[in-house]
């Protein structure tokens, strides 16, 4: 029996992976997390399967469920928005499986920023420009942030930031990288990114807290902020320069 942590993407039913959709189809027992994975997602499950809704579930009570379809020797696939790597709570649910010795994978799936940054036909990572992205998030009703993570010290760096879970708290973000970054640094905000409800906003820095109030959008978004994000003047990637091709040709 093996326990599939696998990742549902950011909503849209045809970003998932194909190995997820093959997880779906041949296990019986599904774990998911009902306010955030659509029902077409559960419809790749078998009909018999048995569907756990995680919504009000406590860690305690999940792992439950886990454990007892181990004990019964099902396969679960453990369906997290998004991918598991990031923001998902796999890490203290991984600990106490560890600790039942019962096997677990991992399974990747579509990150909430890989789509918001799809959603604004845009490459994060520009020659020149910026070459690094920051993947952070707010604190409120959540974990506190490590000391030293803070989003003015992530700006200094000039790496593109991409901020998940702060939607609603947009004007003291802003507020906390304004100083180092400047008001005609572009800015971004993407809510429920492939999702049929999706938002893109676009706006200078001083702007951009603004428009997302404006727009009511308060959750489900990624805030991005960077000069990458309006880019024009900037070299072409070495990737497919004539200077790489003549330096391939002589060696």
């Amino acid at each position: 029996m093996t326990v599939h942590f696998v990742g549902a993407g950011p909503g849209a039913p045809d970003l998932l992976t194909l190995r997820a959709v093959e997880l779906l189809r041949r296990t019986p027992v599904c774990v998911y997390a009902g306010s955030l994975v659509p029902a077409e997602v559960l419809a790749h499950c078998p009909p018999d399967a048995r569907l756990v809704d995680t919504a009000h579930l406590t860690l305690d009570a999940i792992i439950d469920q886990l454990a007892a379809a181990h004990a019964a020797g099902h396969d679960v696939v453990r369906l997290h928005s998004g991918d598991p790597s990031l923001y998902s709570a796999v890490a203290e649910q991984a600990r106490r499986l560890r600790a039942l010795d019962i096997p677990f994978r991992m399974v990747p799936g579509v990150p909430a920023f890989a789509a918001a940054a799809a959603a604004l036909d845009t490459e994060l990572t520009v020659p020149a420009v910026t070459q690094s992205v920051v993947l952070t998030r707010v604190s409120t009703v959540s974990t506190p942030l490590p000391s030293g993570e803070r989003l003015v010290d992530f700006a200094r760096t000039g790496a593109l930031l991409a901020v998940h879970l702060g939607a609603h708290r947009i004007t003291e973000v802003v507020a906390e990288v304004i100083g180092v970054l400047g008001g005609d640094c572009p800015a971004a905000v993407v809510a429920f990114a492939s999702q049929p409800g999706e938002r893109v906003l676009r706006a200078p820095l001083e702007r951009i807290a603004a428009d997302t109030v404006a727009a009511g959008i308060t959750k489900t978004a990624v805030i991005f902020i960077g000069r990458s994000l309006a880019a024009e003047e900037f070299p072409d990637s070495y990737l497919y320069s004539a200077a790489r091709e003549r330096k391939w040709r002589s060696s």
